[in-house]
């Protein structure tokens, strides 16, 4: 006789279902920077958590009940770790953006099941990307269902901010501020180019700063040199009331011994 499990039993949420990321490696690059993008996206907002490819349990007590979508957002709930995504643990907090990367494998009843699951358990907007046929599917939560968005070039995420734009031969991904989602090696390059930049501006400012020290010894030593001009014209200055004094005093003793010999009589036109 098999025994009921009741609801206090311990149950196993397995980590992983087994299945691959990705069936090839377009996939996988997909799958990699809508995700990765997305974590950069919201870096600074410490209650959004972004996730690839992770088993999402919506209901406690059944661990069969389980999607693992390419690419999920979460709202409200903070950055960090995590085995798997059990809802309840998570203040009962649904993803609201899930992502999903189609590969050749893919059939067409699996993808009816996950959006049945995305519909049934709160998903608020659900988007499909077939990158060898560069077609995208989005759907977007309207009336307590998911409905398809008629037209998805240039159409911008309510929940996300970001803009989809299909072009020839794929599909370009645009952030609020208008920055395309980009793959590691072009992320990379443009780190190393921004920090090149950064160095230059930097070495620059250096310069900016030597040239400007240079330019204020310069005036320091333009002031030492005027200084020293000012001093040694009041020590002129001095020389020449110096020079005006003595000769005042000449002229004033000269005059002194005339008034002297006139009063004696001897006055230096007598003979």
């Amino acid at each position: 006789m098999v025994r009921e499990l009741s609801q206090s039993t311990d149950i196993i949420y397995p980590d992983s279902d087994g299945q691959p990321m990705a069936d090839n490696t377009k996939q996988f690059r997909w799958i990699v920077v809508i995700k990765e993008n997305l974590e950069l996206l919201f870096a600074n907002n410490p209650d959004v958590f972004v996730a690839g490819d992770l088993l999402w349990y919506p209901v406690e007590g059944n661990n069969r009940l389980r999607r693992a979508p390419d690419a999920m957002v979460v709202f409200g709930r903070p950055k960090g770790d995590r085995g798997s995504y059990k809802q309840w643990e998570e203040d009962n907090i649904a993803p609201q953006v899930v992502f999903e990367i189609l590969s050749p494998g893919n059939r067409f009843s699996e993808m009816l099941a996950k959006q049945d699951f995305y519909n049934r358990y709160g998903v608020d907007e659900y988007y499909i990307y077939d990158p060898d046929q560069v077609d995208l599917v989005g759907m977007q939560r309207q009336e307590g269902q998911l409905t398809r968005i008629e037209e998805m070039q240039d159409w911008v995420s309510p929940r996300l901010g970001i803009r989809f734009q299909l072009g020839e031969g794929t599909l370009t991904i645009f952030t609020p501020t208008g920055d395309p989602f980009l793959g590691f090696v072009e992320l990379d390059r443009r780190r190393r180019e921004a920090e090149e930049r950064a160095n230059l501006a930097e070495e620059e400012r250096q310069q900016e700063r030597q040239r400007a020290n240079l330019a204020e010894e310069e005036r320091q030593r333009e002031r030492q040199r005027a200084n020293l001009a000012e001093e040694e014209r009041q020590r002129e200055r001095q020389r020449a009331n110096l020079a005006e004094q003595r000769a005042d005093a000449a002229e004033a003793q000269l005059q002194a011994m005339e008034q002297r010999l006139r009063e004696l009589g001897l006055d230096s036109g007598d003979n």
